[in-house]
């Protein structure tokens, strides 16, 4: 029995929970991680460029090219759709500036709309990183199978035991995951520069063109597609997460949002003018990873490989930031009176031990029950209509809080802001019609919602 019982610990030492162990005899506080501002400002840069830049980049342009083959229309809609989210960041940035804790978008709805709107929004947001968590642990073992096929046996092992170690990371504290972030997020960039210069270089391949006709394309396709571009270019707002932990302040964060976006934008627009430029886009269309393919037409050696390190390199990364992010919304929930009091006691290492803990333990079981396909699409289909929320609020704080100090200003108010909300609101229109089953079930979550929070309001007022 003695040894199962040291085996036992000697695995939950492994993970790192001895951490916990550490934090709880220093003396654990709840904390809104506002008393020490120790992220330079480098690490918005590098939450911002790593949390924008996934699959969506190896993936997106394959699914783009197959739609749109005509190379200006291409680049067009790939560098406009960019200028407007940047917009879109230059809007939010105002509210980020406003509000100098950390929490997320829960603490942004919060300070527009008010504690139930936070609330809802705040436990949705906490959910849909858990499943993001399991599912990209799980689909990073896949892409791991593809260069070791034996791992495909042993995928929720491996699934759990990546999902677990940089669980363990953040028990180590926050320094130590960012140092991690800024090192991955560096090194994405590195590989991204790198094989867009060697398309660039290589002589463009022979592939047969097809010359473009526009067509009668439905006004909802072409929605589809500029929102399908977009939607790689989401994640600009994960300094929220962070916000009252950075060097300078809120004002310091937002400009530095901003800054990472212009980063992305430029990143994205260099893959695909080196895409263009290799093959053009007839050969790509449909391609699951058009780097590869592209790559692949001019000869380049292991293009294949390399575009899969890459892939699980961006995966790794996203674990990391996921667990230094999520766990911070039940902080400031907790906080707030919005959740048990323990989930917001901070270690040592200025991350929230606890929230890490039951982050990772809700993970484990999506991963090993598969439970997080409703919830990613729940979460999906919330990530549109928020950003409409959010640009709406920094209008709402404009004439509830005109005298407030606000270290970042939009740029162009009040055109910018109404040029975003007409955006967005064309785009949610689109998605709550196309996923309208998705609607009501996002609806039924927020009435369910009702109860639970007058129960935990009622709680932290009463003796």
């Amino acid at each position: 029995m003695n040894k199962y019982r040291d085996a036992a610990r000697a695995f939950i030492l492994w993970l790192g929970v001895i951490e916990l162990e550490r934090a709880v005899n220093a003396g654990l506080s709840v904390s809104d991680s506002t008393a020490e501002r120790k992220l330079p400002s480098r690490f918005v840069l590098a939450v911002t460029v790593g949390g924008v830049i996934g699959l969506g980049i190896l993936r997106g342009p394959g699914e783009i090219a197959q739609a749109i083959p005509e190379p200006k229309l291409y680049l067009g809609l790939w560098f406009f759709s960019g200028l407007f989210v940047l917009l879109t960041t230059s809007v939010v940035a105002e509210l980020l500036g406003m509000t100098p804790r950390s929490g997320g978008t829960y603490a942004l709805v919060r300070r527009a709309y008010g504690p139930f709107a936070g609330f809802v929004l705040g436990w949705i947001d906490w959910l849909s990183f858990a499943a993001d968590l399991a599912l990209k642990a799980v689909v990073i073992v896949t892409f791991i199978a593809i260069l070791i096929p034996q791992a495909e046996e042993w995928r929720v092992v491996l699934a759990i035991a990546v999902t677990s170690v940089f669980a363990a990371i953040q028990l180590r504290g926050i320094s130590f995951g960012a140092i991690i972030q800024e090192v991955a997020t560096s090194a994405i960039g590195f590989i991204i520069v790198a094989l867009s210069l060697a398309l660039l270089v290589a002589p463009a391949a022979s592939v047969e063109a097809i010359l473009w006709q526009p067509s009668d394309t439905p006004l909802s396709k072409w929605s589809i597609v500029v929102a399908a571009i977009i939607f790689t270019y989401d994640g600009w707002i994960y300094a929220s997460y962070f916000n009252g932990e950075i060097q300078g302040g809120a004002g310091a964060a937002a400009r530095a949002s901003i800054k990472g976006l212009v980063v992305v934008i430029g990143l994205y627009m260099l893959i695909n003018f080196a895409l263009v430029h290799s093959t053009g886009l007839t050969p790509l269309a449909g391609s699951e990873l058009a780097l590869a393919t592209a790559l692949e037409f001019v000869n380049f050696p292991l293009a294949g490989d390399l575009i899969v390190v890459a892939a699980i390199l961006i995966l790794l990364s996203h674990q990391n930031l996921e667990y230094m992010s999520g766990p911070r919304i039940l902080q400031a929930l907790a906080v707030d009176g919005l959740a048990s009091k323990q989930v917001g006691k901070q270690g040592r290492g200025g991350n929230p031990v606890f929230a890490v803990l039951i982050t990772w333990l809700l993970v484990v079981v999506l991963i090993m029950v598969g439970g997080f396909d409703f919830l990613l699409l729940l979460s999906i289909f919330f990530y549109v209509p928020l950003y409409l929320a959010l640009i709406v609020g920094v209008l709402i704080l404009k004439k509830a809080e005109p005298n407030v100090d606000r270290p970042y200003l939009a740029w162009a108010h009040p055109y910018s802001t109404y040029l975003c909300l007409l955006g967005w609101s064309v785009i949610t229109a689109f998605q709550a019609y196309a996923e309208r089953q998705t609607a009501l079930y996002a609806l039924a979550m927020i009435l369910v919602a009702w109860p639970v929070y007058r129960y935990l309001t009622r709680q932290q007022h009463d003796p």
